[in-house]
């Protein structure tokens, strides 16, 4: 696949983003061997957040886990495999992880003299006129604040997130509702690649996507390799649509290193880069009723 030879000016139009949406999936959130909370991944998370507050950025973070962290209070260990747990069940957890997951985020957060606050989203939120303006009016506040919020679906009411997909669509939506400039996917992958490069020895990398064509939509693969998450290239990839849709850079790059955050905004090549499209027009509301429909 053909890149474009400009990728290196991409990049460095990362150091001047201003506003920025940063997602953190399950799987990065926890030791695979015990599903229990990695602290020290959680600990350069929020160092790093609070070093782009620092800097003068306005900062969300959209977090998954809740679920994952209810189960492991209550102690349904052995049947934490998709589909062995019922949508009431999960919803339960989520009730419970919630709690407990902002807890040890607003504990961090102040430790690095931040302040953090809850958002929990539904797609009434969005598709809702008056909801979506209140919405919006609240992130307004809390960045002159300058606050952190900190953004969930709300899984002890809504259903979709359990049963379809991870919070990588969520953070895409809240991106666009807050006006951000940049959309960081942190999960268990490099980016985007010309195939499985679990399965295919031969898939390319992708570094920039200027265009999100057909072609490169196809490539999603509706599967993850983890068991804790739920979003696979799929959903990275409608994520990416919204973004890019809203005139917003989006780069998926891989937490294992969760310091990539200040690098990719320092310009260095890292991850896929989905360059934001200022000529489309979209209608976000519409677009979250069909997702949902």
């Amino acid at each position: 696949m053909k890149e474009n030879a400009d990728w290196i000016a991409f990049r460095q139009k990362l150091k001047d983003k201003k506003r920025i949406v940063v997602k953190i999936g399950s799987s990065s959130l926890q030791h695979p061997e015990t599903g229990d909370l990695d602290y020290t991944k959680l600990d350069v998370l929020v160092r790093e957040l609070c070093d782009m507050r620092n800097k003068g950025k306005d900062v969300v973070l959209v977090t998954s886990g809740a679920i994952a962290v209810g189960k492991k209070a209550v102690c349904l260990k052995d049947r934490c495999q998709p589909g062995e747990s019922t949508i009431a069940e999960k919803q339960a957890c989520a009730a419970i992880g919630q709690a407990r997951l902002m807890m040890i985020y607003q504990k961090i957060f102040a430790e690095y003299n931040q302040v953090a606050a809850q958002i929990l989203m539904t797609k009434n939120t969005i598709v809702d006129n008056l909801n979506r303006y209140n919405a919006h009016n609240t992130f307004s506040e809390l960045f002159k604040l300058g606050a952190v919020p900190i953004v969930n679906e709300n899984d002890t009411v809504a259903t979709y997130e359990i049963e379809f997909g991870d919070n990588d669509s969520l953070s895409a939506i809240v991106a666009a509702l807050v006006g951000a400039d940049l959309l960081i996917l942190l999960s268990d992958i490099d980016g985007l690649y010309t195939d499985d490069p679990r399965k295919n020895k031969d898939a390319e990398f992708i570094r920039v996507v200027e265009e999100l064509n057909h072609e490169l939509m196809e490539m999603g693969k509706p599967s993850t390799g983890s068991s804790v998450g739920t979003g696979g290239m799929n959903t990275k990839l409608v994520a990416a649509k919204i973004a890019t849709s809203s005139n917003i850079d989006m780069v998926i790059a891989n937490s294992r290193d969760i310091k990539v955050l200040h690098r990719i905004l320092d310009g260095q090549d890292i991850g896929t880069l989905f360059v934001g499209n200022q000529n489309t027009y979209f209608d976000l509301p519409e677009f979250v009723e069909k997702m949902h429909s």
